[in-house]
């Protein structure tokens, strides 16, 4: 036998090695994704469950849907300023917008962090982004 040889051998030992490998962790991933078909299957039917309890309760005759609760506004008086802002605008604003409405100094700085307080008053269900960057107040 050549060298050549010996090394095409190796070789051929090595990718039988490198497939058994694959084929090992190929059927272990196949488990797992039965594991979590099985697991999805099983959290679709309690949602379900738990939607069709909903709906059954809320049926029931003279049964009125609990009110969420109000969201609740952050301490910081920066909040109440930028919520009475809206209120004198009544009308859709952007950060700047606001920072003119509070007369803050119109820099880089106050647009962003007024833009940070109003996506957390949006996040918070207090404001609507209705479009990127132009926040409204929710009506009631």
């Amino acid at each position: 036998m050549t060298g050549g040889e010996l090394t095409l051998g190796a070789v051929l030992v090595r990718l039988e090695e490198r497939e058994r490998e694959i084929t090992v962790q190929t059927d272990a991933t196949r488990k797992q994704i039965a594991q979590l078909t099985a697991r999805l299957d099983e959290l679709s039917r309690s949602a379900e469950e738990v939607q069709i309890t909903r709906k059954t309760l809320l049926e029931l005759p003279g049964r009125q849907p609990p009110a969420p609760p109000a969201p609740k506004l952050p301490d910081h008086p920066a909040y109440q300023q930028i919520m009475t802002a809206f209120a004198t605008a009544g009308t859709p604003l952007r950060a700047r917008q606001v920072c003119e409405v509070m007369d803050l100094e119109i820099t880089p700085n106050n647009i962003n962090n007024t833009r940070l307080k109003l996506k957390r008053l949006a996040k918070r269900g207090i404001l609507v982004e209705t479009e990127q960057g132009l926040f409204t107040q929710l009506r009631p």
